[in-house]
C-alpha cells in the first residue's frame, strides 16, 4: 500500500486546475500500482467539475477534471475526463465546482468525511429554503467501488493519508471564497452569508437566483 505523510506535500494549484488535477492522477496512479490489485480488475475513477471560473478552463482544456483507472492490467491517469475512462464501471462525479471547492482543502478521516457530507447537505437545503427550489448541484451515478479500489485509496486515512487528504494537501486556496463564512470543514455556510455574497455563490454555482 502507498505510505506518504502529506505534510510532506506542497500545494500546486487551486481545486479543477491542470495541475492540481494532474498531480492528483500521479498520485492516484501511485495508489493503484502499490495496491497489488487483481488482475482481472477493470474500475475508473473521474471528477468533473462543472461551471468552474474561466481561469481554469480554455480551448485546449475544456474540462475541469482528473482521473485514473485500471484496465487490462494497465493502470493510467491524467487531467482531463476521457470517454474511455467513463465508460468504465466505477467513480464518476459530476459536480459544481464551487459546490465541492472550498472543503475539498480540507484534512480529514473518516468522521470527518461524514460530516462533511452532513454539511453540504445543510447547505442545499439552505440554498432550497432562500431559491424556491432545489439546486442541483450534480451527482455520482451508479457508483462502484471493489473492495480492493476502497481499501487502498482510503489507507492510512485516520493518519492522514488516502487520496483526499493528498488532493487537499496539493490544492490552494482560491480567492472567491477568501472571507466568506464556512462550517468547521470548510463547507460554505449559507445561512451566514450576507445577500450579496448569497448571489454571488449562487452565480457562481451556475444558478439561476430567479
Amino acid at each position: 500500500m502507498f505510505d506518504i505523510d502529506v505534510s510532506t506535500l506542497d500545494p500546486v494549484g487551486e481545486f479543477g486546475s491542470q495541475s492540481w488535477g494532474q498531480a492528483c492522477a500521479d498520485y492516484g496512479v501511485k495508489i493503484l500500482q502499490s495496491a497489488g490489485l487483481p488482475d482481472d480488475l477493470s474500475w475508473a475513477f473521474s471528477e468533473t467539475y462543472t461551471h468552474p471560473p474561466d481561469r481554469l478552463v480554455n480551448s485546449d482544456r475544456p474540462i475541469a477534471g482528473y482521473y485514473f483507472m485500471v484496465q487490462d492490467g494497465v493502470i493510467s491517469g491524467g487531467d482531463g475526463v476521457p470517454e474511455a475512462c467513463l465508460n468504465i464501471p466505477g467513480f464518476h462525479a459530476k459536480l459544481r465546482w464551487a459546490y465541492l471547492c472550498n472543503q475539498s482543502r480540507t484534512l480529514y478521516g473518516s468522521a470527518g468525511q461524514k460530516q462533511r457530507g452532513v454539511d453540504e447537505a445543510q447547505l442545499v437545503a439552505q440554498m432550497e429554503a432562500y431559491l424556491g427550489f432545489q439546486p442541483d448541484m450534480g451527482g455520482v451515478p451508479s457508483p462502484v467501488w471493489p473492495k480492493p479500489i476502497i481499501a487502498a485509496l482510503t489507507y492510512g486515512v485516520e493518519a492522514g493519508g488516502g487520496l483526499h487528504n493528498i488532493a487537499a494537501s496539493l490544492q490552494t486556496q482560491s480567492p472567491e471564497f477568501e472571507g466568506w463564512p464556512t462550517t468547521a470543514l470548510g463547507v460554505p455556510d449559507f445561512s451566514a452569508m450576507s445577500e450579496s455574497q448569497k448571489l454571488d455563490f449562487i452565480s457562481l454555482c451556475g444558478l439561476d437566483a430567479g
